[in-house]
C-alpha cells in the first residue's frame, strides 16, 4: 500500500475578494510540481463565493467537471442553453468534450455559497458536450456510502467519461466502514475530509485534509467524531 498526505494548511490559496479558494492541486497561480494531480484527479478546489458574485462566462474543453455544493445556491448557465441552480445535496457534472462555455453565480444577496469544483481527465477526447444534475437524499449517506458518481449511465449518481467512482458518507462518532475498490489493479482512492476527524488505514485526518491511497483493494475508515468524507476512486494512469 502507498499513500500521500496533503494537510489542509498546505493547500494553495487564492483570495480575489469575492472568491476565496483553496487548491489541493496546482491551479491558476498556485503551482507546485509535487502537487499536480492524483492520477486523473487533476483539480480539487474548495471555493467560497460572496453574495451576488461569481465566475463570468469562460470556456472548457476535454475535461470532466464536477461541482458539489456544500452551502448555499449556485446558478449555472452554459452554451447548451442550460440554466439551473444547484444546492446542497445536488451533484452537477459538465463533460466539456469538444468545447463549452459556462458561468456560475451566487444569486443570493445575503449569504455565501460554498462548493467543491473537481476536474477529472477523461478517457475519451472530443466527446459531445453534456450536462447533468441530480438531487440526492443526504440521509442515504448516514453511516454508509452513498455513490454520487460512476462511469455507468444506468448506475446511481451522475456519470462521467472515466473509470471513476465517487462516494460520500456522514459518520457518527466511533463508526467504522470499509471501502472496497471497484478497480484495485488500476485505481487509487483520494479521501477528502469535509468535516470532523477520522482515521483511515491508521492515518489520522482532520477537516479538509486530503489522503491518497493506492496499491490496495480496500481502505478502512473510523470516525473519531461526527464526520463527513468524500471518497474519489480514480485511475492512476
Amino acid at each position: 500500500m502507498n499513500t500521500v498526505l496533503h494537510k489542509a494548511e498546505t493547500r494553495g490559496e487564492a483570495n480575489h475578494g469575492w472568491l476565496h479558494s483553496k487548491h489541493t492541486f496546482s491551479f491558476a497561480n498556485y503551482h507546485n510540481p509535487e502537487r499536480m494531480n492524483f492520477g486523473v484527479l487533476r483539480v480539487l478546489n474548495d471555493d467560497v463565493v460572496d453574495p451576488g458574485m461569481g465566475f463570468g462566462t469562460h470556456p472548457h474543453k476535454n475535461m470532466e467537471i464536477i461541482s458539489i455544493p456544500l452551502e448555499g445556491d449556485l446558478e449555472h448557465k452554459d452554451s447548451m442553453e442550460n440554466t439551473t441552480v444547484i444546492k446542497s445535496g445536488d451533484i452537477q457534472v459538465l463533460s466539456a468534450g469538444t468545447g463549452i462555455t459556462h458561468s456560475e453565480y451566487n444569486k443570493n444577496k445575503d449569504r455565501k455559497v460554498k462548493f467543491l469544483q473537481i476536474w477529472i481527465i477523461p478517457n475519451q477526447q472530443n466527446v459531445t458536450p453534456r450536462y447533468d444534475q441530480i438531487t440526492l437524499n443526504i440521509d442515504d449517506r448516514k453511516n454508509k456510502f452513498q455513490q454520487i458518481l460512476s462511469p455507468n449511465p444506468d448506475d446511481s449518481g451522475v456519470w462521467i467519461q472515466q473509470k471513476a467512482w465517487f462516494n460520500m458518507t456522514k459518520l457518527d462518532k466511533g463508526k467504522e466502514l470499509s471501502y472496497k475498490l471497484n478497480a484495485p489493479k488500476t485505481n487509487g482512492v483520494y479521501a477528502f475530509i469535509l468535516n470532523g476527524d477520522v482515521t483511515i488505514n491508521n492515518q489520522t485526518l482532520n477537516k479538509r485534509d486530503g489522503f491518497g491511497i493506492w496499491n490496495t483493494d480496500h481502505i478502512n475508515i473510523k470516525s473519531e467524531n461526527d464526520s463527513e468524507i468524500l471518497l474519489m476512486e480514480v485511475p492512476l494512469r
